[in-house]
């Protein structure tokens, strides 16, 4: 019965023809699966559909889970092995009321085994299935651990380094849980925030950093220990900062992660940059470039030598750019030698040699070793200082093509940072074959975007770049994208080729200003341009 309703809301309301219904009521038979579940499987609705249905025609209100902060106690409610089997969780209580969301708020057994489990009155409300099922895998997987955690750990802990590294001891699983929990949201950084109420454990998703849970101030010393541990750190050492790295394997493929450590008020602040290894090995045509600007790089990776720079703030896609291109040059034909700080993706087919400054291999020495090695491109994972700067710019001049990374605010500022680290003007002018300037921006989530009316300002400023505001869309929040209305992001670009009359201008020492004012007038689209075109697209 309570099956049949739905499929008879969504036939008043157009979204499914009979043969349709007839066809997904047969199948539901056969797998013995919700009927809402079927018609999403088949492709005949989808979740956010379904939804919108359910709360129109019975009046029973969609909540949205990533909005709510699920308590621990209210986990204890309801078994996870009920929340598995129908599709529901537990996310607010009044008095004698649970508020519990659903994907299926006409499934009267479930409410009835939950009302008889609980002892509470059942208030139903409608979430989407991808919604339910990661607040199950989240919460209930990574409580779990936490309390497992927390009752392992006394209230002040000595470390005990046998605990850290056993593989089933309840650390080594929270901090598992935690990573998998960061990789499950495309995160790219974890911080583990020292408080003085507790550890804040932070996820970095689409540049913008967001809490996802307090643990006890007593797991901070442990947690931090089984980090450590991983990254062949120091356990005793907490008044200076450390470095290191491990590999964590996720399904078939590794994830590899970078730690930092830095001693505060409170204790050792930790960061983990997540790197997967498999979602990074990016195309060029994956990069995001307009067509234009595709062109030019293409253009550019074509030539036998010189250097070609790629520029903009940490954590901007550059080295994504850098080994794109690498992979795109990297045949048995020619030697590929990279140097790096650190080596962040393994190729096939390139010697990549990692920085170690313990050892006196810097980016310099490396370099010089690397041009007695008879290469053909070298990659220099960052130009950090005036000797670095030379050596590859002489590289370049001498039948090499070189790739390397600068921190510049835009394309043509890398100009004059090559000179001030002592580079001759004519030394770049002779080497530069172009540079790229990148951002990474935040995308509109394809699941909930809607149009929208720009305001005067949005249109002025449209206006201003000759560019039509018909398009635009914004998201309205939604289960994918966490309620922030976007998902992933998107590089913009500014790039620019050296020509005769630029190389000229470089001889003759001019400024920023001359030098990206030339670039604009001869074809440079610059990376606000390039922002606003693809937004409107």
């Amino acid at each position: 019965m309570a099956r049949k309703r739905i499929g008879e809301m969504l036939l008043e309301v157009g979204m499914l023809t009979p043969e349709q219904l007839q066809q997904a009521l047969l199948d539901q038979q056969e797998a013995q699966e919700r009927l809402g579940d079927v018609l999403i499987n088949k492709g005949y609705i989808t979740q956010e559909q379904l939804v919108e249905v359910l709360e129109f025609q019975l009046g029973i209100p969609h909540v949205q889970l990533t909005r709510y902060r699920i308590e621990g106690s209210l986990l204890k409610l309801i078994p996870e092995r009920l929340a598995k089997t129908y599709k529901v969780i537990p996310f607010r209580r009044e008095g004698n009321h649970l508020f519990v969301a659903m994907v299926d708020p006409l499934d009267y057994y479930a409410i009835d085994d939950l009302r008889m489990t609980t002892g509470f009155v059942i208030d139903p409300v409608i979430a989407s299935r991808d919604d339910i099922d990661n607040a199950i895998h989240r919460y209930y997987n990574l409580q779990e651990s936490v309390d497992a955690a927390i009752q392992s750990v006394p209230a002040e802990p000595v470390v005990d380094e046998a605990e850290v590294n056993r593989a089933d001891s309840p650390v080594v699983r929270l901090l598992n849980q935690i990573l998998i929990e960061a990789v499950a949201l495309h995160a790219s950084d974890v911080h583990l925030d020292p408080q003085a109420g507790g550890v804040r454990i932070r996820y970095r998703v689409d540049g913008l950093l967001r809490t996802e849970r307090t643990l006890p101030r007593s797991m901070q010393n442990v947690l931090i220990a089984r980090v450590k541990v991983l990254a062949n750190m120091n356990i005793a050492e907490q008044r200076l900062p450390q470095d290191g790295r491990f590999q964590l394997r996720e399904g078939s493929h590794f994830i590899d992660v970078r730690v930092s450590t830095m001693p505060t008020a409170y204790g050792e602040k930790v960061v983990l940059r997540i790197l997967d290894l498999h979602a990074s090995l990016l195309d060029i045509h994956q990069l995001g470039f307009s067509k234009e600007n595709l062109d030019k790089f293409q253009h550019m990776l074509a030539r036998p030598y010189g250097s070609i720079l790629i520029t903009g703030p940490t954590g901007s896609g550059k080295t994504s750019t850098l080994y794109a291109s690498l992979r795109t040059k990297a045949t048995p034909e020619v030697n590929v030698v990279t140097i790096e700080d650190p080596i962040e993706v393994q190729l096939d087919g390139i010697n990549q040699i990692q920085v170690n400054a313990a050892t006196g291999l810097t980016f310099a020495r490396g370099l010089r070793a690397i041009l007695r090695q008879d290469p053909d491109i070298v990659m220099v994972g960052e130009i950090r200082d005036d000797e670095t700067a030379s050596i590859a710019t002489r590289a370049a001049v001498t039948g090499h093509l070189v790739f390397s990374t600068l921190h510049t605010n835009d394309a043509t500022s890398a100009i004059n940072r090559l000179v001030d680290m002592d580079v001759e003007p004519y030394m770049v002018a002779s080497a530069l074959t172009g540079v790229v300037a990148q951002r990474l921006v935040r995308s509109v989530c394809r699941n909930c975007m809607t149009a929208y009316t720009p305001t005067p300002v949005e249109e002025k400023l449209l206006a201003d770049h000759h560019l039509s505001p018909a398009h635009l869309v914004r998201g309205r929040g939604c289960s994918l994208c966490g309620n922030s209305g976007y998902r992933g992001r998107v590089a913009i670009h500014e790039v620019f080729t050296l020509d005769d009359e630029l190389a000229r201008m470089i001889v003759a020492n001019q400024s920023d200003r001359a030098y990206r004012q030339y670039a604009l007038q001869h074809g440079m689209t610059d990376i606000l341009t390039d922002g606003l075109t693809k937004a409107v697209a």
